[in-house]
């Protein structure tokens, strides 16, 4: 079939006949031919435009504003998209100048043309069912790219609690699994005192569990929405009782409790939920990298370091030395943690760059946050999955660290007292014999009473052991 031919305001261009994208989405695509990561890559998005489009379709019919059949025909062409078709119609990069414009048309013109297709019409007889007058009726870019990103990045944060909370049940079952594991804690890379391996583990599933609670704190913040607000949050040509509608057909078509802010100049200008939101990105992330450098220490050797647990065995790590293994799953998780911390800046500087009415950084808002959360998600999933359920303990390599450490001493503090103590430490230190044997050897205490003050269980809560 021959291109199609679609005009605008700056001149007339030829379309792929098969297309449901128009002049817009195609000057868009030759316009930003930027990050190679189109919104077909977002489908949450793509989703989440259609259900806007669908709302604001239906306060649209109901105010009179736009012929019902025609409205009836553009939801309809929503629902497809909402059930996953057409995305591939969704080409235009994810970074754009124009502040989510070419996203909005983008949107408008697939669905103008597919419910020209429903009504029983050819794509491009927009006389029928146009994309500005029809689809985008008592609608802005500046009201509906940001009331779609904040329903897609709610669901998008739905998620990844889910795989945080696997990734914190892995732990957990570790925690659980090496509770009889006693080893030397460490602070400032020396040893300090004792511990159980099971400790170490749970604490890491009880930060996690932290983390779940204020990503689901940030992602309430993005319920306040500015639909209706138009151009600059005036509401300039729509009917009175738009913004009230339309936002309560997103609420029945989500399930969401979408609320209208009730500032709409200042909601349509405001970043700061997204700020806050990658800032809650960035401290699960720090915190998860800190778990995996914990994770490497821990596995260092195996005959030169630490040795305490084994990571699993995931693949050869050298070209040139044989038998190395290395813990690629910690480090990729690093180096995701790292990215993140990276977009956290760039989402800062583009929340600071917008000026007046409206921020048109957003889109690399976007953008940062939809693959943050998505590498974030991955790597919950992968640490869990090809990680952590796999690690075993060294439970003898543990034991012999406690005993032969100077730090033990301080939990036979209240039994032999400071002074003695501190002699035996210093013997240890002089000789290289174990506190442990030091204690036996001078009759300090007896090895029944030693193993008593060593057992897991009195390590693992205050307890008061002097006699």
């Amino acid at each position: 079939m021959k291109p199609r031919k679609e005009h605008d305001f700056l001149g007339e261009r030829e379309i792929p006949s098969g297309a449901y994208y128009g002049i817009q989405t195609l000057r868009a695509v030759e316009n930003f031919n930027i990050s190679c990561c189109s919104l077909a890559q977002w489908p949450e998005m793509i989703i989440a435009l259609a259900q806007v489009k669908k709302a604001a379709a239906m306060a649209n019919m109901e105010l009179g504003v736009v012929p019902a059949k025609v409205a009836q025909a553009i939801c309809a062409a929503c629902d497809e998209i909402i059930a996953g078709k057409y995305h591939d119609q969704f080409p235009v990069d994810c970074i754009q100048g124009g502040a989510g414009t070419s996203t909005n048309m983008n949107a408008n013109e697939v669905i103008a043309n597919r419910a020209l297709e429903i009504l029983g019409h050819e794509k491009g007889l927009y006389e029928h069912c146009h994309p500005n007058n029809h689809v985008n009726c008592c609608q802005s870019t500046n009201d509906v790219y940001p009331t779609a990103f904040r329903l897609a990045l709610y669901n998008d944060l739905t998620a990844l609690t889910g795989d945080m909370a696997h990734l914190q049940e892995g732990f957990a079952n570790k925690g659980e699994e090496f509770a009889d594991v006693l080893k030397m804690g460490r602070t400032q890379l020396q040893d300090a005192v004792p511990m159980t391996l099971g400790q170490e583990f749970s604490a890491y599933a009880t930060t996690l569990g932290e983390d779940i609670c204020r990503v689901r704190e940030a992602r309430d913040l993005v319920l306040e929405i500015n639909l209706g607000a138009t151009a600059i949050g005036t509401g300039i040509n729509a009917p009175e009782g738009y913004a009230r509608l339309a936002t309560e057909a997103l609420r029945e078509q989500t399930g969401l409790p979408f609320v209208t802010s009730p500032n709409l100049v200042e909601a349509t200008w405001d970043t700061g939920a997204y700020v806050q939101v990658s800032g809650v990105l960035k401290r699960v992330a720090v915190k998860l990298s800190k778990i995996c450098n914990d994770l490497r220490l821990l596995s260092s050797g195996p005959r030169a370091g630490l040795n305490e647990i084994n990571l699993p065995k995931m693949q050869p790590g050298s070209s040139i030395m044989p038998g190395k293994v290395n813990p690629v799953i910690p480090e990729v998780v690093n180096q995701v943690a790292y990215d993140i911390i990276g977009k956290d800046v760039t989402v800062s500087l583009a929340a600071e760059g917008g000026q007046l009415e409206l921020n048109v950084m957003e889109p690399v808002i976007v953008n940062c946050l939809f693959q943050g959360i998505d590498m974030l998600r991955r790597a919950c999933r992968t640490l869990r999955d090809r990680c952590v359920d796999g690690i075993t303990a060294n439970r003898d390599d543990c034991r012999r660290m406690v005993e032969n450490s100077i730090g033990i001493i301080t939990a036979l503090n209240p039994l032999i007292g400071y002074e003695k103590s501190a002699a035996v430490a210093r013997e240890a230190l002089e000789t290289g014999a174990s506190v442990y044997e030091l204690i036996l050897k001078h009759k300090l205490l007896s090895k029944e009473k030693m193993d008593e003050v060593l057992s897991p269980e009195n390590m693992v809560r205050p307890r008061y052991i002097g006699s």
